[in-house]
């Protein structure tokens, strides 16, 4: 995995501390924070360009495929049947099919038009409901936590301290575990973080200069959060309207951006 130099400095740095195994000698404060996203549920829509490679890979394949046995009964069956227009030809009525494939393709063009496609504008998409995992079914949804920070509460991804013991992957899980319930499984991609981000306490708290966090990146799986949390799932859009300016730079760096 690719780790940016900032990142790998300040991983470095974290490392020492956690060999140590003392928290108390390192004027910040190690946290982990994990971004949990739901991956779309539905295709989303293709753009020109997408469409277009889309046109020519198709164009490429029927051009370079053989028949299909459909294909291939529909031509025998043509066949067949130019010879029993011909009375003077040798046919064995017993060979021709009673259901040919013509037949079968208009039934299941008929069976097609008649099939219903579920709406993909969930009932969570209709109330406006974030708090919902089902809505939004075409994007990809970020998990992000009410937390309070100081005096100050602020909306961000899922954070907790580093504990003595653990390794950052370890604090990562725990902190989900304690912040959303037991009943929300996620996937986490590595046991490396993949953003990074600090920021430092006001004056008046002392001991520590502030606190550095160490992004975690998770696909969710199944499950809600406990409903006593307040959490919601936001796409690409949302995130940028709520969080912080500096902080929504650090989470984009490792974030795929959606071009839809």
């Amino acid at each position: 995995m690719f780790l940016k130099p900032i990142l790998l400095k300040e991983l470095r740095q974290c490392q020492r501390i956690l060999r140590r195994g003392v928290s108390t000698t390192s004027s910040w404060d190690i946290v982990t924070g994990i971004c949990v996203e739901r991956l779309p549920v539905v295709t989303p829509p293709l753009n020109e360009m997408q469409k277009k490679y889309k046109d020519m890979l198709y164009a490429i394949e029927l051009e370079n495929s053989l028949k299909s046995d459909h294909e291939i009964r529909h031509d025998y069956e043509k066949k067949q049947a130019e010879l029993l227009k011909n009375e003077s030809a040798d046919v064995d009525l017993d060979t021709v099919s009673k259901i040919t494939a013509q037949d079968f393709e208009d039934a299941a063009t008929e069976e097609l038009a008649q099939f219903k496609f579920a709406d993909i504008v969930t009932e969570a998409d209709k109330a406006g409901n974030k708090a919902s995992i089902e809505r939004c079914l075409q994007r990809h949804l970020v998990l992000v936590t009410t937390l309070k920070l100081g005096q100050d509460t602020k909306t961000i991804l899922p954070q907790g301290k580093w504990q003595e013991g653990e390794t950052l992957r370890q604090a990562a899980e725990r902190v989900l575990l304690q912040h959303c319930g037991s009943d929300l499984k996620v996937q986490f991609l590595s046991n490396a973080p993949c953003g990074f981000y600090k920021y430092k306490y006001p004056s008046e708290i002392d001991g520590k200069v502030g606190a550095k966090v160490f992004f975690y990146y998770a696909n969710y799986k199944s499950g809600n959060v406990n409903k006593n949390v307040k959490a919601n799932w936001l796409t690409r859009n949302e995130l940028t309207e709520i969080l912080p300016d500096k902080y929504k730079k650090s989470v984009g760096e490792f974030l795929i951006e959606e071009t839809y």
